[in-house]
């Protein structure tokens, strides 16, 4: 029916199967709010820093 070989293919696809499906919950979780948390928080200091730029070459 099966050998050993091909059962150790079987586990080793499901190992990298299930690896791959915690990571992308990881990533989806923790990484990607972090990332578009931090690009936000940095495009508010740029607006902040043209706007302090702006008033300073006005006056």
């Amino acid at each position: 029916m099966f050998d050993f070989g091909q059962y150790l293919g079987f586990l080793a696809f499901l190992t990298i199967l299930t690896i791959g499906f915690w990571l992308m919950i990881f990533l989806i979780t923790f990484v990607v709010p972090y990332w578009l948390g931090g690009s936000f928080l940095e495009y508010l200091k740029d607006r902040k820093a043209a706007k302090a730029q702006k008033e300073s070459t006005e006056q």
